[in-house]
C-alpha cells in the first residue's frame, strides 16, 4: 500500500552562520517591490512642460502673424472730420416742442490700399444740445474699399420736448454766436484686410463742436471741433482682433482739413434722403 505524501519535518537544519536551509520541498513566493511612487507628479510635470511649449508656440506664430501683416499691408489711420452742418428745419411749436431738421456733411478717408472697412446697419447718430436731443437718423450702409474718400450727407430729423428753460438758454447762446453741439455715432465697423472681412466690434465716436447759429436761412459756421472714441465691443483676442482693435481704436483720427488727399484718392459721395 502506498503511504501518503511525506509530512514536512518540525525543523530545519541549522548552517554555521546561523541560517535556516529552507526545505527543498518548500517554495520561494517572489516579492515585488512597487516603483509607482512619484509617478503621477511625473505626468503633472509632463503636462504643464506641453502646456507652456504649446502657449510659447502659439506666442510666437501670432507675433509673427501680426509683424508680417503689418510689415505687408501697412496699415495707416483712417480720418473723419464733419465738413459742414446745415439746418432746414428748427421750429418751436406751440406744445413747446421742437422739430428740428439737419444735414451733417462726413468725410470719411481710407489711407490703405489693402485695407477697407464695413459699416453695418445697426447705426445710430444724434445731435443735443445741453443733454437734450433735437434729432437722430443713421449712417448709410457700405463697404469703403481701399484707398478711398467717400463724402456722406446724413440726414437728421426729430420732434422733441424743448421747454421754456431750454429756450432761453439757447437765446442767450444765440446772441453769443456760440452754440454748443453734441453729434453721437455708433456705428457697427468690420476691417476688410485683402477681401477678409473680420468679425463686427462697435465704434462709439461723440463729436463735441460750437456753431454760430441754428438759423434754417443762414449759413452755418463750424467754430471749433474736438472728438472722442471708444470701441463699445471687441469681439475675441485673437489675431485678427487685435489687428482690428489697433485699426479701429488707437489708430482712428480726427483730421480737418478739406483738402487732404482729395485730388489722389477716388471719392465717394453718398446722399441720405
Amino acid at each position: 500500500m502506498d503511504s501518503g505524501p511525506p509530512y514536512p519535518p518540525k525543523y530545519v537544519m541549522v548552517n554555521d552562520k546561523g541560517n535556516h536551509r529552507p526545505h527543498q520541498h518548500r517554495r520561494h513566493v517572489p516579492r515585488y517591490h512597487s516603483h509607482d511612487h512619484g509617478s503621477g507628479g511625473k505626468c503633472c510635470l509632463k503636462c504643464i512642460c506641453c502646456c507652456y511649449c504649446f502657449l510659447f508656440i502659439l506666442i510666437v506664430v501670432i507675433f509673427g502673424t501680426a509683424f508680417y501683416l503689418f510689415t505687408v499691408y501697412k496699415p495707416q489711420k483712417p480720418s473723419y472730420s464733419v465738413d459742414q452742418v446745415d439746418v432746414n428745419a428748427f421750429k418751436i411749436q406751440t406744445d413747446l416742442s421742437l422739430y428740428a431738421e439737419f444735414s451733417v456733411s462726413v468725410k470719411a478717408d481710407n489711407p490703405n490700399h489693402y485695407i477697407g472697412f464695413i459699416y453695418g446697419k445697426e447705426s445710430s447718430v444724434a445731435v443735443l444740445y445741453t443733454g437734450n436731443t433735437l434729432c437722430s437718423g443713421k449712417l448709410p450702409a457700405f463697404h469703403q474699399p481701399g484707398n478711398n474718400i467717400t463724402l456722406m450727407n446724413i440726414l437728421l430729423k426729430g420732434k422733441n420736448e424743448f421747454g421754456s428753460g431750454l429756450q432761453e438758454t439757447l437765446l442767450q447762446d444765440q446772441k453769443k454766436a456760440k452754440i454748443p453741439l453734441l453729434i453721437t455715432v455708433k456705428a457697427p465697423i468690420s476691417v476688410v484686410i485683402a477681401g477678409f472681412p473680420l468679425s463686427e466690434v462697435v465704434v462709439l465716436v461723440n463729436c463735441s463742436l460750437v456753431v454760430d447759429n441754428l438759423s434754417p436761412d443762414q449759413k452755418i459756421g463750424i467754430l471749433s471741433t474736438s472728438y472722442a472714441y471708444e470701441i463699445a465691443e471687441c469681439a475675441g483676442r485673437i489675431l485678427a482682433e487685435e489687428v482690428k482693435c489697433h485699426l479701429l481704436g488707437s489708430c482712428i483720427a480726427v483730421n480737418l482739413s478739406q483738402d487732404a488727399y482729395a485730388s489722389k484718392k477716388r471719392i465717394y459721395r453718398i446722399t441720405d434722403r
